[in-house]
């Protein structure tokens, strides 16, 4: 598989979305994403608007869908999200539901593992449930409270490996990678590289960083698309 760039755009509002946006369009990204700050700030709205200013971009609605899996899936295919998110800790029912109506509505579903208690075995529920993408997941709050007490956290690259090994369909880390860590998961055989927090995004104030951005992910996005085509999924 291609290497694919996503921008998660977990701002707040939707002139700043569409800014970064806009900047990471440039920059070659491939992929934007309704990051769920902007989902819940703006709703659909949100959606809406990078659906209007980026017609044939592929857009990520990161709604971390936990109930209403149907409902909330057709709500954001009609936004014009074209890729969807369910967490892998809401009843298999919710995720069978959501991954019915991307058949059903021409949209791609991906499953979040985030929370689950193993997420090896977790990727394998996500994927036999009908979920197109895993994302293998550390939370922001568990690494955010285990590092004020000066505890090791986890980092996606531990299990990284073992999450591709157990699947067939690709994978993306996220949650604490550094951007370089980010940049080489496609080694690990999982294609889907995320930018956000905190180069693209001030994580604390969920708003544009500072400094070039531009540039740093321009950098980027030819490091990444110069992986070529990457083996994904079980064998690999």
């Amino acid at each position: 598989m291609t290497p694919i760039v996503q921008v998660s755009l977990d701002l707040t509002s939707v002139p700043e979305a569409l800014e970064t946006a806009h900047m990471a369009m440039r920059a070659g990204v491939d992929w934007l994403e309704a990051g769920t700050p902007l989902i819940i700030a703006e709703g659909m709205n949100g959606v809406r608007a990078l659906r209007a200013e980026f017609p044939t971009t592929p857009i990520v609605a990161d709604l971390k869908t936990m109930d209403g899996g149907w409902l909330e899936a057709e709500l954001m295919a009609k936004a014009g999200a074209n890729l969807v998110v369910v967490m892998g800790q809401a009843h298999r029912e919710t995720v069978e539901l959501v991954a019915r109506a991307g058949r059903d509505l021409g949209i791609k579903v991906m499953g979040d593992n985030l929370g689950m208690s193993d997420m090896v075995a977790g990727a394998r529920l996500l994927e036999d449930a009908g979920c197109d993408y895993v994302i293998h997941h550390i939370a922001y709050d568990l690494r955010t409270v285990l590092k004020e007490q000066g505890k090791p956290f986890p980092s996606p690259l531990d299990q990284l490996r073992d999450v591709v090994h157990a699947v067939k369909v690709p994978v993306q880390a996220v949650g604490g990678l550094t951007i370089e860590q980010a940049i080489e998961t496609p080694k690990y055989g999982a294609p889907l590289v995320v930018i956000g927090a905190p180069l693209a995004i001030d994580a604390k104030a969920f708003r544009n960083a500072g400094g070039d951005v531009e540039d740093v992910l321009r950098r980027i996005c030819e490091r990444v698309h110069a992986y070529g085509d990457v083996p994904t999924g079980k064998g690999h």
